[in-house]
């Protein structure tokens, strides 16, 4: 068995598919009308109730239970940006984690989680611009040395 990605059952395409192109940049792989899939591996459904045989109070809203994992380089410029666009509802601001990463997250319009962290990448080259050794990266991120090094 293979795993092939994520599915989200959303209530209106046309809004959830502008939210994951325009605002997290997202590239459409197929749009098949009622189903989109884009180019990281997930995919978003309308109707999803309908599709698998239950009736539409059984499809949960705001559950807080699940997230897309999005990275970036430059964490504080799509803060910016993310704050700049009116009705978006975060999780939280900008939060530094004890390895180093720091993230936001927040709600797409069918209220499922979205998280934009640095990239483990990021925060490695960051800590040795730093002057931090290598062996002291490692420990705080919890990534493995030869990682660590690939980074230099």
């Amino acid at each position: 068995m293979k795993f092939k990605g994520s599915l989200l059952a959303v209530k209106d395409v046309t809004v959830s598919k502008a939210f994951y192109v325009s605002v997290l940049e997202q590239k459409i792989i197929f749009d098949l009308g009622e189903h989109v899939t884009f180019d990281g591996g997930f995919s978003i459904q309308q109707n999803y109730s309908q599709l698998i045989g239950l009736s539409e109070s059984d499809i949960l809203r705001k559950a807080n239970d699940f997230q897309l994992y999005f990275e970036v380089t430059d964490l504080d410029s799509w803060n910016s940006r993310l704050k700049n666009i009116s009705g978006l509802e975060f999780v939280h601001g900008i939060k530094e984690y004890a390895w180093g990463q720091r993230s936001i997250r927040l709600y797409d319009p069918d209220m499922h989680i979205i998280e934009v962290a640095e990239s483990m990448e990021s925060v490695v080259k960051c800590f040795l611009k730093q002057g931090i050794s290598v062996e002291e990266t490692a420990e705080r991120t919890m990534f493995p040395i030869d990682f660590v090094k690939q980074c230099l």
